[in-house]
């Protein structure tokens, strides 16, 4: 099935999964055929486009291991879902925020922004051992939420989100989820982990369009957080647009005030499939093998420095590596001569990040490394 969903280009060596992923063969075609149907059709199947979101909602929701749809809405992307959170809740000044200082700029500015409300960010240093010990011990008796990625985007650090999870549940703390770098890569259980707000676009690791992003809330959240955009769609009594008075949608859908990214949903449902047949222990086994063989690679090459953590339970599908020889000019440089080589991968967290999928070709990631090898004996 894997090769017969990934024609690609046979120049590249795709290992950028955790920037913006290539779509499956199933994906593409979902979207011709919605095009097509546009083209000659308009929307006179609507309610066929209405049981794809359903069926999407209800594949976001096995994916999460969530209890109910009702728990799912469909936002643009993930900055959308955290300003909902930053500007939903109802925040005194002296209150305190604890995260990570390797966070994606998205779960960092937002947090930041609430400083004129006297919100503080406090930023754990997670680059040492036991990161999640570095960050409980900022909690306080201000501490209203703990913001963290499940898995940073430039060293690839894997957290113990179970722990944290149940840390905040334990101290009355919300506990809100970046899962752009876990969903779609490894296995990701809302229940298990205590989470009360996950949110993920779709266009990494689940391999879908970019625009579209899952927003996980619980029950009790959905209630604590203020609505700060309104319209048709986010009403419960959608679709009655005669009806005078209006309350609030008691389902996640009370975020999404307006009409739904419906070509996006077709391309997010098709590449959710995908994963689904797979299984997602099965994508989980792939991606930490393929992760492991480049750490290998890496570490058996001399001079070569891993910044992404090698202990099982510490990473994921990213892999960051530096060469010692190299300055940060140098890399920009490796970085760029990577990709005119055709080794399509990210200039982050001071080295290069490579983040290969399940089905990537072992041998593709073999020929990926001889290439770093060549490239790194002509610059250092």
């Amino acid at each position: 099935m894997m090769h017969d969903e990934f024609p690609l280009d046979e120049t590249l060596i795709y290992l950028n999964h955790a920037a913006v992923s290539v779509w499956p063969q199933r994906t593409a075609r979902a979207v011709h055929v919605f095009a097509d149907e546009n083209m000659h059709r308009g929307a006179v199947d609507y309610p066929g486009w209405l049981r794809v979101e359903r069926a999407l909602r209800g594949r976001l929701r096995t994916l999460l291991h969530a209890e109910s749809v009702d728990d799912i809405a469909l936002l643009k992307n993930t900055s959308e879902g955290l300003s909902l959170v930053a500007y939903g809740l109802d925040w005194q000044r002296g209150d305190n925020i604890v995260s990570t200082n390797q966070e994606f700029p998205s779960n960092r500015i937002v947090w930041e922004s609430l400083a004129d409300q006297g919100v503080a960010l406090r930023c754990a240093d997670v680059s040492r051992d036991a990161p999640e010990d570095a960050i409980m011990a900022l909690v306080d008796e201000h501490t209203r939420l703990l913001a963290v990625s499940s898995v940073q985007y430039g060293s690839g650090l894997r957290l113990d989100m179970k722990r944290l999870g149940k840390f905040c549940r334990a101290h009355g703390i919300l506990f809100c989820v970046d899962a752009i770098q876990s969903l779609g890569a490894i296995r990701f259980d809302v229940l298990e982990c205590c989470a009360d707000i996950v949110v993920a676009d779709g266009h990494k690791w689940i391999m879908g369009p970019e625009g579209l992003a899952v927003f996980y809330t619980t029950p009790a959240v959905r209630d604590k957080l203020r609505l700060v955009q309104y319209g048709w769609h986010m009403v419960e009594h959608a679709g009655d647009f005669e009806r005078r008075d209006w309350v609030p949608s008691a389902s996640a859908r009370r975020f999404e005030p307006g009409s739904p990214n419906m070509l996006g949903i077709h391309a997010l449902h098709a590449s959710l499939s995908l994963l689904l047949e797979e299984g997602m222990e099965t994508v989980e086994a792939g991606v930490l093998a393929r992760a492991q063989q480049i750490m290998e690679l890496a570490q058996a090459t001399k001079g070569m420095e891993l910044l992404t953590p090698a202990e099982e339970g510490r990473f994921a599908g990213i892999v960051t590596f530096r060469c010692r020889g190299l300055d940060a000019a140098g890399h920009a440089v490796l970085y760029r001569q990577l990709m005119e080589e055709g080794v399509i991968c990210a200039h982050r967290g001071g080295g290069i990040r490579f983040s290969p999928h399940y089905y990537t070709d072992p041998d593709a990631i073999e020929r990926a490394w001889r290439i770093v090898e060549r490239l790194i004996s002509r610059l250092c």
